[in-house]
């Protein structure tokens, strides 16, 4: 338990204000143990109301002096309510928990999310931050060595792309699950597709030719797939209404961790010329995290809440058909543009594997700057803009670093990428947030279904251009995808930032403002 001491000279109006439950980065309330004596001593005590704490108690021991002052002792001991994260979080809320001025007034850093969180909120962020770092390895390790898989089974540049198009046919097997959550819940498929799509991976270290390799992923990537949908599904209906792309935001960080392990990885690749195999055993160690995860992790609360299912095509037709558009459209740039880097990097700028690990890492890792950003926006200033500026001139810079050599191709990249991820959040969560808890299983994994055939075709396309010129050449005619995205959101999305689920979805409210009743009771 961490302990914050405050040793503090203070005159009454000083005093005042520390004896006020404080509203800043978490709720209190005065404790029963408050006493003041006749000698003017205070011994006051105060706990947690609303924050991510698992425990709290701030005691003020306070003596009068002569001169009319007080001499103070403040002192708190806390627990973090984040499972694994909660380290890095320890000292931010030190450094706030000792501020003494102003406590009442409302105040999130910017690393807190904009709408405070209970414990149970921050319980569950952590853990599934938990599982989008196993998704985000499992969802990138194909990427990473397809090229050096493609050099082992002596197959061709087509191929490649081909098999990167290939291993979205797992898509079908995440629509199904997603959809079997809307009746069943999301915690158990979520921890069911996390152990399966570590185990189905792990199978692609013994795989003989591309066609096994292949098949090993269109499982593993649908089940991981399946992952990623359902625990943004449950950020969405878990997080206050003000937090929900700050919850995407720090969930995706963790998932690009998960894919910089195996950019740590990919190294080993260099032992030979069956070393990429290795990177598909690693997975395994997936399986104990998720199996501590399970025990931990409860279903999502709105799911709980009697609910009804929605006919999407009658309902929410428009909806669908514009995530649907933009997330083809998207992916039909950003596919081929980030899994096909490494083999530009190696082909066309000569990169060695420990050079092309560190290009990614230089120029990727400082996307979490825009993912920071841009999720606090999203919440506090709305999503539209963010999305359409992220989108659009992501792809544009991104088409920029394909087309330059030297320093400004590890510019232009890590600017693109800083933009795109400032989107990243907003986008994240249009998804979940557009359709009613009896169907956002199934819209979101139709909405994924579009994207993968968006990523699909642009790998198709891409892959048949690099065997006639560049990757630069390959990615201009799929620029126009994401500039028309650009221009779609701001004229036609809505803006959800700030509102509850149920508002957004008035079919949900019915029966939420019955359970809400049926707890007050």
């Amino acid at each position: 338990m961490a302990t914050v001491v405050n040793s503090l000279v203070l005159d009454r109006s000083e005093l005042d204000a520390l004896l006020r439950p404080r509203g800043d980065v978490l709720v209190e309330r005065a404790g029963p143990r408050s006493t003041s004596g006749p000698d003017g001593r205070i011994d006051a005590h105060f706990e947690v109301e609303h924050g991510p704490l698992r425990s709290y108690d701030r005691s003020v021991e306070a003596t009068p002096r002569a001169d009319g002052a007080f001499d103070v002792t403040e002192r708190t001991r806390f627990q973090m309510a984040i499972p694994l994260w909660g380290v890095l979080f320890v000292p931010l809320y030190r450094r706030e928990i000792r501020r003494t001025t102003a406590r009442d007034q409302p105040r999130q850093p910017f690393w807190a999310p904009p709408d405070p969180v209970d414990a149970r909120a921050a319980r569950v962020l952590g853990l599934l931050c938990t599982v989008a770092l196993v998704a985000g390895y499992l969802g990138t390790v194909v990427t990473q060595t397809i090229t050096y898989a493609t050099d082992s089974f002596g197959t061709s540049d087509a191929a490649q792309g081909n098999t990167l198009a290939a291993v979205r046919v797992g898509v079908l097997l995440s629509l199904v699950l997603v959809a079997l959550a809307d009746r069943q819940g999301r915690r158990r498929l979520v921890i069911a597709s996390g152990i399966g799509s570590c185990l189905t991976c792990a199978l692609g270290a013994a795989a003989p030719n591309m066609i096994v390799l292949a098949g090993t992923q269109v499982i593993s990537r649908g089940l991981s797939m399946t992952v990623v949908m359902l625990i943004t599904v449950m950020a969405a209906e878990e997080m206050p209404a003000g937090s929900r792309a700050y919850a995407i935001s720090v969930m995706t960080m963790t998932g690009a961790l998960g894919a910089g392990m195996c950019l740590w990885a990919l190294p080993l690749t260099d032992i030979g010329s069956d070393g990429w195999r290795l990177l598909y055993v690693i997975p395994l160690l997936g399986i104990p995290v998720m199996s501590r995860v399970a025990r931990h992790l409860p279903e999502s609360q709105r799911f709980t809440v009697p609910h009804r299912e929605v006919g999407l095509l009658r309902d929410h037709r428009r909806r669908l058909v514009l995530l649907g558009t933009a997330f083809f459209l998207i992916s039909s740039f950003a596919a081929p543009a980030s899994q096909l880097m490494n083999d530009f990097l190696k082909d066309e700028r000569g990169f060695s594997p420990s050079h092309i690990a560190l290009f990614t890492m230089l120029t990727t890792t400082p996307g979490g700057i825009g993912l920071v950003i841009g999720g606090r926006m999203a919440d506090v200033r709305g999503k539209r803009l963010i999305v359409s500026i992220g989108v659009a001139g992501g792809a544009l810079l991104t088409l920029f670093s394909f087309m330059s050599f030297g320093w400004p191709m590890w510019i232009w990249n890590l600017v693109g990428t800083i933009l795109a991820a400032g989107a990243t959040p907003a986008l994240g969560m249009y998804g979940p947030e557009l359709f009613p808890t009896g169907s956002r299983g199934k819209a979101n994994g139709i909405i994924q279904t579009v994207s993968v055939a968006g990523s699909a075709l642009g790998l198709v396309i891409a892959g048949r251009m690099l065997d006639h010129g560049g990757l630069a050449s390959a990615m201009r005619p799929l620029l126009i995808g994401p500039l028309i995205v650009g221009v779609m959101v701001l004229f036609w999305f809505p803006e959800t930032a700030r509102r509850e689920l149920e508002d957004l979805n008035p079919e949900d409210q019915p029966f939420r403002d019955e359970a809400e009743v049926i707890a007050g009771s």
